[in-house]
């Protein structure tokens, strides 16, 4: 009677290292089956490395813009002409104390035109003081430099985006005006500083960057008047945990200038992005999902062949009395040696393709499109780990029910089988 592990090991292993003539048909179709579950590997990390990645991109790149959380006055509403709210606030600066917060920062938001003698364009000034965190946009400046802001003197520097400048015609140094419209109508006379590109269109198109005391200014506020407060925090799954927090302590009262504060993550602010990310992982899951469907059926189609090839084998081990789950175990092992065999060249494939694309950028994109110049890649070990680990048990697991096939032949039939 054939018992134990090492005597199934023993015989799987001969029959893969084996050559001859009883595998002449199943063969070709185990190289299929192991050429499919290697491509199908391939594609799920090639997908899920492209998708991670695309989405912290943009996700990092909408933040840069906007921050994680936003303090602003309860009655703003979503136009850029808000409400100030004070500065001095019980939670700041300190609310950079909370673990898990790493900044906050005071902004303002006006909106106006930028004339000049051949376009004109509008955007939206956005107001930085001393505090702002400059580690984003220092990333993504590809002329020129930042300028810098003091609570004393203003600067009448700006930076603008590279598709403002290719626009506007403007390069740093040059100096152009900005009309306000409002009662009276105002302008003001910026020199660029620095240009920066994100490839974030809609973004680049509308944000330009200067000192908050021109809104001030503009809006006839005091010094201690701002839009609001933007608060980034250590990490972005932490967004719905932390801006609870937030609410919890800026956002249940009154303000001693008598106004109240609300809070907006960017989430809320921009949904429309956020919607269309978790879109993405709609189609790594249908992709994956199929990859696995074909590699399981791929490899249910070379089990069975090798079953029908092996009857002979089968019924001798029958009569000498092995357990049918004994003999399921031998073709079970042989199927893991198979599989193991596809996810080693699947991970050839795929992380290697992945790594051209990151070192060499070979597939461009249109940032008008997809917000970036080149397909992006982020290599995850424990994403890697993941799917080889799923795609092995998952296609064992689909491969145990047709071995019951195995416990249907009879000992007598299958040793004259030809």
């Amino acid at each position: 009677m054939i018992t134990g592990l090492n005597t199934e090991l023993f015989i799987a292993k001969r029959i893969v290292t084996g050559k001859g003539p009883g595998q002449r048909i199943s063969r070709p179709v185990i190289k299929i089956a192991v050429l499919g579950i290697a491509l199908g590997l391939a594609v799920m990390i090639i997908a899920t490395a492209i998708v991670t990645a695309f989405k912290q991109e943009i996700r990092s790149k909408v933040v840069g813009f906007g921050s994680h959380i936003q303090i602003i006055n309860y009655d703003t509403n979503s136009s850029y002409e808000t409400e100030p709210v004070g500065v001095k606030q019980s939670f700041y600066p300190s609310l950079e104390e909370i673990p898990g917060i790493r900044h906050i920062q005071v902004f303002g938001i006006k909106a106006g035109i930028i004339k000049t003698k051949k376009e004109i364009q509008g955007v939206v000034l956005k107001g930085i003081g001393p505090d702002f965190d400059w580690h984003f946009f220092r990333e993504n400046l590809v002329d020129g430099t930042i300028f810098h802001v003091t609570d004393s003197a203003v600067t009448n520097k700006v930076l603008i985006s590279k598709r403002l400048s290719d626009l506007l015609e403007l390069k740093t140094g040059d100096s152009f005006v900005m009309y306000f419209v409002q009662d009276p109508p105002r302008m003001r006379r910026f020199t660029v500083s620095g240009i920066y590109e994100t490839s974030l269109e809609d973004f680049d198109k509308r944000f330009i960057l200067a000192d908050i005391k021109h809104i001030q200014r503009l809006n006839n506020w005091n010094t201690d008047q701002v839009s609001g407060f933007e608060v980034t925090l250590d990490h972005f799954r932490d967004l719905d945990r932390m801006s609870w927090t937030v609410r919890k302590i800026v956002g249940t009262s009154f303000s001693k200038d008598k106004t109240r504060l609300r809070v907006e993550t960017i989430r809320d602010k921009y949904p429309q992005i956020f919607d269309w990310l978790n879109l993405q992982d709609l189609n790594v899951w249908i992709i994956l999902v199929l990859m696995l469907l074909v590699a399981g059926f791929n490899m249910i189609s070379g089990l069975l062949i090798m079953i029908l090839e092996r009857m002979n084998m089968i019924g001798i081990l029958k009569a000498l009395g092995a357990a049918s789950w004994n003999i399921r175990k031998v073709f079970l092992y042989q199927s893991v040696w198979l599989v193991t065999k596809g996810l080693f060249w699947g991970n050839l494939i795929g992380l290697g393709l992945c790594y051209l694309q990151k070192r060499f950028s070979i597939i461009p994109l249109n940032p008008e499109t997809y917000y970036l110049t080149t397909v992006p890649i982020r290599f995850d070990p424990l994403m890697i780990l993941g799917l080889n680990a799923g795609t092995l048990l998952i296609i064992v697991l689909i491969l145990i029910l047709p071995s019951y096939l195995i416990s249907r032949i009879s000992p007598v039939k299958t040793i004259r089988y030809e």
